[in-house]
């Protein structure tokens, strides 16, 4: 999970999976698969940051090699 701030400061986790979509209109607008709306204090770029950093601490880095899966 992600830990995002809302405009009146409360934190909340919310699970990064769910994450359908994030606007910026200006402030950041994260839109659930469950049709539940968030909006933060955390830029677009910065909510990227904390997925990928939460998926990366959890599988670890996953080597990625070019020639994988070319015949």
């Amino acid at each position: 999970m992600i830990e995002v701030t809302r405009l009146n400061g409360t934190v909340v986790l919310i699970n990064q999976d769910l994450i359908e979509c994030v606007e910026e209109t200006p402030d950041s607008v994260i839109t659930l698969t469950t049709g539940r709306r968030l909006i933060v204090k955390e830029s677009r770029q910065e909510i990227k940051n904390l997925v990928k950093s939460y998926k990366q601490e959890i599988y670890g880095a996953v080597p990625f090699h070019k020639d994988e899966g070319q015949a």
